[in-house]
C-alpha cells in the first residue's frame, strides 16, 4: 500500500510537547467524539465497570464522560501540561506521584480514583505497570504514532488488552502524498496486518 512520503516521517516527543505549549492542538476536541457515542455499545458490550485505556490521551473529554458512567479510565500522555489541563478544565481534584518502574514518569490520579493518567512515553508502559484493559478508545493515537513505530505500538496495545476486550479505532483517509502528517494515513490493509 502506498503511504506516500510519510513512511520515513518522524515527529519527536519534543515536537509534541511544543504543540501543547504553543496551543497548536487542533486534534483536541472540546465535545465528545460522535463516533464514540455512536459505537459506545460496541465498546461496552453490555458490561459495566470496565477498565478503558486512552492511548496518547491528551486532555480528551471522553475520559471524564466514561468515568462518570462508572468505568475506570487510564490514559497515557507525554505532555504534563495536557494532563494537568484535563483535571483543571473538569474541576477534578487529583494527586500526583512518581511511577517507580519508569524513570521520570508521573501518574496523576483523580481523588475519586477512577481516572489515572500516566505522563510518560507510551512505550515505557507495560501490563505489569498499568494492568490489562477491557476496552480501548484509540481516537488519535495510531494516526499520531510515527509510521516506523506502528508495529511496536500495535504489539504493546495487544499486550495491554484482555482476551474479550473491545478496541475502537478512528483513522483518517486521505491522499498521503498531499499531507505529510500527522495525523498519518494508515491503510485498512495495514490495520488488519497490525491487529489481525
Amino acid at each position: 500500500s502506498d503511504v506516500g512520503s510519510q513512511r520515513d516521517r518522524v515527529v519527536t516527543e519534543e515536537e509534541w510537547l511544543q504543540k501543547w505549549e504553543m496551543g497548536n492542538i487542533g486534534f483536541h476536541k472540546e465535545q465528545g467524539h460522535p463516533l464514540l457515542q455512536k459505537y459506545l455499545d460496541v465498546l461496552l458490550n453490555g458490561r459495566n465497570g470496565l477498565r478503558i485505556f486512552f492511548p496518547l490521551c491528551g486532555k480528551a473529554v471522553e475520559m471524564k464522560w466514561l468515568a462518570d458512567m462508572g468505568h475506570s479510565v487510564v490514559g497515557v500522555e507525554v505532555s504534563e501540561q495536557a494532563v494537568k489541563e484535563f483535571f483543571s478544565e473538569h474541576s477534578l481534584p487529583y494527586c500526583e506521584e512518581p511511577v517507580p518502574e519508569i524513570s521520570g514518569a508521573k501518574m496523576f490520579q483523580s481523588t475519586s480514583g477512577n481516572i489515572s493518567l500516566y505522563c510518560c512515553s507510551i512505550y515505557d508502559l507495560s501490563s505489569s505497570i498499568v494492568g490489562k484493559f477491557d476496552g480501548v478508545w484509540d481516537r488519535g493515537a495510531l494516526v499520531a504514532v510515527n509510521p516506523r513505530d506502528r508495529e511496536r505500538y500495535a504489539s504493546l496495545m495487544i499486550n495491554l488488552v484482555e482476551k474479550n476486550s473491545s478496541y475502537l479505532l478512528v483513522t483518517v483517509s486521505y491522499d498521503p502524498n498531499k499531507h505529510k502528517g500527522p495525523p498519518f494515513y494508515v491503510p485498512e490493509s495495514e490495520i488488519k496486518s497490525l491487529f489481525g
